[in-house]
């Protein structure tokens, strides 16, 4: 799909991703294409409006960049202040979330035999770090800012329209609740 109106690093992401999805690969394979494609944004974030990495003070909150036409996939910024974390939560989905500015922290849980959630590892993304979710290899984490001092930012990739999919926040107990997370903005940054 041509993109006339847009260029630069976003424009050649966006491209790599249409030909990556028109590949129709296995998940593996498909989230490595994402990862490859991904690489060159998370190398300078110059390309990303500075009011796409808008920190609020009262919680993390996350901008639609782009949605696919035909919801294949989406692309958020997701800003992290100070201090600021998910909860317990699932995604549905495959997705490939790389650090644009400052430090995550993951914890990925799995459903214990007790019937609750319990943490399986623990991991950092410095910047320019990938990390890979999917119902197959898992998608049930918390994602903190690693920073104390300042905000963190990532770019998202995930295979739908993730502020519009159903998904679940879960309590340790093993109990949950469904969600939709949306975005901050009305619009995405790019539109189809």
């Amino acid at each position: 799909m041509k993109r006339p109106h847009l260029r630069g690093p976003f424009a050649d992401f966006l491209i790599a991703m249409d030909e990556a999805l028109a590949r129709q690969a296995d998940e593996a394979a498909l989230l490595n294409q994402v990862e490859s494609a991904l690489a060159p944004l998370l190398a300078d974030g110059a390309w990303c409006p500075i009011e796409m990495k808008a920190v609020r003070d009262d919680g993390y909150q996350s901008f639609a960049l782009y949605i696919d036409p035909q919801s294949r996939y989406s692309v958020a910024s997701f800003v992290w202040g100070p201090g600021q974390a998910t909860p317990i939560h699932n995604h549905t989905v495959w997705g490939v979330v790389g650090v644009l500015e400052g430090q995550e922290q993951c914890e990925e849980y799995a459903y214990g035999e007790e019937g609750q959630w319990q943490e399986t590892h623990r991991h950092a993304l410095l910047r320019g770090a990938v990390d890979k979710v999917s119902p197959t290899i898992g998608d049930v984490h918390i994602v903190r800012n690693g920073l104390v001092d300042r905000a963190s930012i990532s770019i998202h990739v995930y295979g739908g329209d993730i502020g519009r999919i159903a998904r679940s926040i879960f309590n340790a107990d093993g109990t949950s609740r469904p969600f939709i997370s949306g975005y901050a903005n009305a619009t995405p940054w790019i539109e189809a």
